[in-house]
């Protein structure tokens, strides 16, 4: 459903601009509104929450898709933990729908799907590992990593019930917009896939903003 935002980017109390490639990782506090900003068009944000009080308590797909009835999530969707709790509400979409099936690209991932030789080739798992390891005020490692939401990625459902990719349907300046039900901590892996079309074969940057 899409759905626009009243907030001003002016009025924000935090911007961020994420390079392709690089990752976000910052604690976003109950009531605060964030957007993820596709700047350039085309390009798929893959995204992790965890309770800050907490992480072992995250976003859970399974809970999230059971409870909306719909694997698409776009405003009004409600984003919830492996405890049932609500975490998020996406309040602001013009994109129109996202992706929380088709998981992230791996080193594993890389080589299974394209070739032996894209395995080295820097993926979303990398840049989550990454983030955990250089933020250790969060108490996180690799074993926290779990179901994300590919905001801005087009994985259609097939005839068939598969899943495949296809070209995005976000564009320059498109936005998803969320907000905060619990202290949240947000880790985005600005998504460096060159192997499949999610990000239009040239990943590009996205800007994160945050309104009190």
């Amino acid at each position: 459903m899409i759905k626009a935002s009243e907030l001003q980017p002016e009025a924000a109390v935090y911007r961020e601009v994420v390079p392709a490639g690089e990752y976000f990782m910052k604690e976003v506090k109950a009531g605060q509104t964030f957007r993820i900003l596709d700047m350039q068009g085309n390009q798929a944000a893959d995204t992790l929450f965890y309770s800050a009080a907490d992480p072992a308590e995250r976003y859970s797909a399974m809970d999230t898709v059971r409870e909306q009835g719909n694997v698409y999530l776009t405003a009004g969707s409600r984003l919830l933990s492996n405890e049932g709790n609500v975490m998020l509400e996406i309040v602001a979409d013009t994109c129109g729908r996202h992706d929380t099936l088709g998981g992230a690209c791996a080193t594993e991932s890389n080589t299974v799907r394209y070739a032996l030789d894209k395995k080295c080739m820097h993926a979303c798992r990398d840049s989550w590992m990454l983030a955990v390891a250089e933020h250790e005020e969060f108490g996180m490692s690799k074993r926290d990593i779990t179901h994300n939401i590919n905001f801005f990625m087009n994985v259609p459902i097939t005839a068939d019930g598969g899943l495949t990719f296809q070209d995005g349907i976000s564009a320059p300046g498109k936005y998803v917009e969320l907000k905060a039900a619990m202290d949240v901590i947000v880790l985005i892996s600005n998504c460096p896939q060159l192997n499949n079309p999610c990000n239009g074969y040239n990943p590009t940057p996205v800007e994160v903003i945050i309104w009190d």
